[in-house]
């Protein structure tokens, strides 16, 4: 075993272990699963360059697609069985709950860290704009699982926070104003 594979096995073991399977071939099959996801995600982001994407523009602002925004792009392009496969595989082994609790290891907590600082930046949030703000936090959630490094699961999530800033301000709050108060009131 590769290094690096070592590397996906010891995260994988980590994640099961803290789902406190009793059944050790469940745990086995549930560490297999997450091992081979990881795998499969690391071999496809390292087979496919930021390079394949054109140098170009990004066609919503006109600025110049960074290193970044290129490899979001080559890795996106992934299979969607990859995706489908592995959550509708985690799905039969385990609980939502745990299943909840591998997306958010491979996101490191980004979706409650998040809510939080919406919540601390906007303290009069209704309960409709929480529930509709965590859903789109629980939606790059999910679509950050097929991104290998944190700089990537962050661009998603950043995909994300600019939707629910857009909803916040299509709801009669201004954005840039209650951040901009949030940070003057704690500096």
């Amino acid at each position: 075993m590769s290094e690096s594979d070592r590397d996906q096995y010891s995260r994988a073991s980590k994640w099961v272990s803290d789902l406190n399977i009793m059944d050790s071939s469940k745990t086995e099959k549930v560490r297999t699963l997450i091992f081979e996801h990881l795998k499969t995600i690391r071999d496809y982001h390292n087979s496919h360059s930021y390079t394949i994407v054109p140098e170009g523009i990004n066609p919503k602002t006109g600025d110049k697609l960074s290193d970044l925004d290129r490899r979001i792009i080559a890795h996106s392009a992934q299979p969607a069985d990859i995706h489908e496969n592995f959550i509708s595989s985690l799905r039969k082994e385990l609980t939502e709950e745990q299943v909840v609790k591998i997306l958010d290891y491979h996101t490191v907590g980004k979706v409650d860290f998040t809510m939080k600082a919406y919540k601390e930046i906007v303290p009069d949030l209704s309960t409709g704009e929480i529930k509709h703000i965590r859903g789109l936090l629980e939606e790059a959630r999910e679509r950050a699982i097929d991104f290998k490094n944190m700089e990537e699961i962050s661009a998603i999530f950043e995909i994300y926070k600019t939707k629910a800033e857009a909803y916040l301000n299509s709801n009669g709050r201004d954005w840039r104003q209650l951040y901009k108060d949030y940070v003057h009131k704690n500096n």
